[in-house]
Order: C-alpha cells, then sequence, then structure tokens
C-alpha cells in the first residue's frame, strides 16, 4: 500500500520544560495584591466589629444595620434590648449593631 500512498512521518515534537518557578510568580504576585487590599482589610474590620460588639453594655447609644438609633437597656449573651422610643422596645442581635454613637446623641 506504501506504493500509491507515502508515508507521513512526523517530526518529534519537543519535550516540555518542566515548570519553573517563574512561570508561578504572576499568580504569586497576584494573590499578594488581592490579600493586601481585600482580605487583611476586611478581616481588620470584622475584629473591630466582633470587639464592638463584646463590649456592648447598658445606657450605650448604638445604630444598627437596619438604621435604628437606640439606647441599649439590657444586654444578652446573643441579644441585646434597644429603647428605640420612650416605652418602645426592640430586641436586637449584638451583630446587628453597626456602630457605637457618642453619648447624648439619642435623646428620650
Amino acid at each position: 500500500m506504501s506504493f500509491f500512498i507515502s508515508d507521513a512521518w512526523a517530526e518529534a515534537a519537543p519535550a516540555a520544560a518542566a515548570p519553573g518557578l517563574l512561570e508561578f510568580v504572576p499568580l504569586l504576585l497576584i494573590f499578594i495584591v488581592f490579600y493586601f487590599l481585600l482580605i487583611r482589610p476586611q478581616m481588620k474590620r470584622a475584629k473591630e466589629h466582633r470587639k464592638m460588639t463584646e463590649a456592648l453594655a447598658k445606657n450605650d447609644e448604638v445604630v444598627t444595620t437596619g438604621g435604628l438609633l437606640g439606647k441599649i437597656t439590657r444586654v444578652e449573651e446573643t441579644f441585646v434590648m434597644l429603647e428605640i422610643a420612650q416605652g418602645v422596645e426592640v430586641k436586637v442581635q449584638r451583630s446587628a449593631i453597626s456602630a457605637l454613637m457618642p453619648k447624648g446623641t439619642y435623646k428620650s
């Protein structure tokens, strides 16, 4: 059969180079940039928020993530009672407290 059709001789493919350290440098640089610009600041904010919610005490004036401004009347393990108007109290999770306000911000 080789009389009518000539045999195709494929050239040998060059050997694949072993992956070196130089090929991983861009990936490593991207990870470092993401860490310092995104991950680290977010972890720092979460740590500060956790510390703030653990230090909540009675008569602290706070703002919730929903925008309610009030004074803490009772502190429980995972919830706080928040007075938002005279005689009106709501039960709010500690994690829903977004910020402490200066004394005197909330006036009954």
